[in-house]
Formats: structure tokens, sequence, C-alpha cells
């Protein structure tokens, strides 16, 4: 396996994990039988979220974030990733969740969406990455009243635990 180098480490277990999940799905015979895809799992709050990993470019250590003035609540401000100006956004403060508590568990990742280009989303905690097959994945019904709801493409049943999977282009607003 690539070993990935990154700021702190973070690239590299998920590397590890994704190859372990594969490599189990080869010994359990479950490649192949139907599309999976992998998600980075997330902590907001005590809720746990999935992101794409196609998605994702980078996962850094919270840093300092320059704020930019009048703009919206949920944009933290911006900061400088290997030269790049990379703007920050709090995803709990866009889903209607109480402000960013700051810890050492604390990470950016850093998201590239074919339109916005890159962004970065502050997330309690990055646990884990999994691997999904389309059968443990139930779509969910929008509901407008529930804020939350909005961002959700889905529920992940994994280990017998549930995981809110992000739609990140509802989540991301388009003009950052």
């Amino acid at each position: 396996m690539d070993e990935l180098k990154t700021t702190d480490g973070v690239t590299t277990e998920m590397a590890a994990a994704s190859a372990a999940a594969a490599s189990a799905a080869a010994v359990n015979g479950t490649a192949g039988s139907g599309i999976t895809t992998q998600y980075i799992v997330i902590k907001l709050g005590d809720e746990q979220y999935g992101i794409d990993i196609k998605y994702i470019d980078n996962i850094v250590r919270m840093q300092h974030i320059t704020r930019v003035p009048k703009v919206d609540s949920y944009l933290k401000g911006v900061i400088n990733l290997r030269g790049e100006v990379v703007p920050v956004m709090s995803v709990r403060i866009k889903m209607g969740l109480p402000e960013d508590e700051v810890t050492k568990s604390s990470r950016i990742i850093i998201i590239k969406l074919d339109q916005q280009g890159f962004i970065g989303i502050i997330v309690d905690e990055v646990k884990e990455v999994v691997t999904l097959e389309m059968e443990q994945v139930e779509k969910v019904a929008y509901d407008s009243k529930d804020e939350k709801g909005n961002f959700i493409s889905g529920v992940g049943k994994c280990e017998g635990g549930l995981i809110s999977l992000l739609d990140l282009n509802l989540v991301v607003p388009e003009n950052s």
C-alpha cells in the first residue's frame, strides 16, 4: 500500500482503513457482489455522518482561520493550505447545530466539488472509513421543516449503527 503524507497522519490512517476494508471484502467474498461506496465517518456533536470519500482532498488539523468580514455566519473564514487560500465553513452552524467546540480531535476536511472548487469543513472528529453496499443505504424522505434533514442523502447501516450520509452539494454553498 502506498503511504500518503499529511500534516497529521490522518490520511495515512484512512488509507490503512480503506485497504483493510477492501481486503476484508475480498476475504468475505463480498468484493464485486454489488456497488459499494466508501465514506469517511465524522462526528458532529453526538451524531455520526458519512462523507463520500470521492469528495475528500485532504484532512488537516485545526489551524488558525482568518475571518472574512460580511459573510454568512457559517463561513468561518479562510486558511492557507500549501499556498492556496481555502474557504472554511462550519457544517454545525449550517445545519442549525450549536457552535463548533474546537478540541484536539477537531479537523478541517478539504473537499473538492465540481463547480465550487476546494472548501474546508470543520468537523469534531474523523472516526474511520467504511465501505457500504447499495443495499446498506436507505434513501431519506425530504421534510422541508427539518433543517438538518435537508442535507442528508440517505442513512447507511454499518456494524449495528446508523450513519447519516451528507449530500455535500446541499451542504456547501454554491458561491463559495
